[in-house]
């Protein structure tokens, strides 16, 4: 069903007028984690990183990976065995989802939303993410993807 989805209730809006002073903190520290996946993650084959651009800024809110090969699933298969949440924030196109499925759009009319839903996997990606962590998962996708 096509909605509305809105969370924002009183006691969340009075916590979150609290941590509003401390947003450029928690944009800088989640820039900062972007930066040590992106070092780590550079020129390996079958991952692409998250595309920056000079004339803006992300806050990485999730830090999604593109996997190729059809080796996402078995990835994120990997990773949970050793203790490394992953998360598939958006499976479907939305032209697949029921609320907006119609005869107009059928597989295939939107084949790069299709090809990014079945490749994106998104890795931990928070404030108090250490380079210890961050370390442990990207050897956790380097020798994966070796084998």
């Amino acid at each position: 069903m096509v909605g509305c989805n809105s969370r924002l209730d009183t006691l969340q809006a009075a916590v979150l007028r609290v941590k509003l002073r401390h947003l450029d903190g928690y944009a800088a520290a989640r820039q900062k984690a972007a930066d040590f996946y992106d070092a780590g993650l550079a020129g390996v084959p079958g991952i692409q990183t998250p595309v920056r651009r000079p004339e803006s800024t992300h806050v990485f809110h999730q830090y999604t990976l593109r996997v190729a090969h059809g080796r996402r699933d078995a990835l994120a298969e990997h990773l949970k065995v050793l203790g490394i949440p992953t998360m598939i924030y958006y499976p479907l196109p939305l032209h697949r989802q029921l609320a907006y499925r119609s005869e107009r759009y059928p597989d295939g009319c939107f084949p790069v939303a299709e090809q990014l839903c079945a490749e994106v996997l998104s890795l931990p990606m928070h404030t108090e993410l250490s380079p210890d962590t961050q370390d442990l998962i990207i050897q956790a996708i380097k020798s994966f993807l070796k084998s």
